[in-house]
């Protein structure tokens, strides 16, 4: 039976600089590349709420959801029961008032990149490929 679930990303724009995040380099996924803050919705919670959580947690920044940004879709193998998923992304635009990032444990390092960087990465293949689908428009 496949999964269906639902996770949010935000991207924050600040000083005309975006925020991405580093994935440590001992995960499972994706180790090594950089990816929008963000993370899953839990159920019987909302998604601005869950996107708020997520960036709390992963930068210690908080956010306001600004608005919709764009829609990915991302299948992936879960790590820990090896279930099929198949995931919804909700990628949001969001405001914060600082750029004093603290990243949890999840991350190596954090940069704040302009958007001719963030398209260098791209083509350099650095940023995981929900966020390289969640630039594209």
């Amino acid at each position: 039976m496949t999964m269906w679930g639902l996770t949010v990303r935000g991207i924050c724009e600040l000083n005309e600089k975006v925020l991405l995040l580093k994935i440590r380099s001992r995960s499972a996924h994706d180790a090594g590349r950089w990816e929008i803050p963000g993370g899953k919705v839990k159920k019987c919670e909302f998604f601005d709420e869950a996107l708020k959580r997520e960036y709390l947690e992963e930068t210690g920044l908080e956010v306001d959801v600004d608005s919709l940004y764009n829609v990915v879709r991302n299948d992936y193998t879960a790590c820990k029961t090896s279930e099929e998923i198949k995931s919804i992304q909700l990628i949001m635009k969001v405001a914060c008032e600082s750029d004093e990032v603290v990243i949890s444990d999840e991350h190596d390092d954090y940069g704040w990149f302009s958007w001719d960087e963030v398209n260098d990465m791209i083509s350099k293949d650095l940023l995981t490929v929900p966020a390289v689908n969640a630039f594209k428009k």
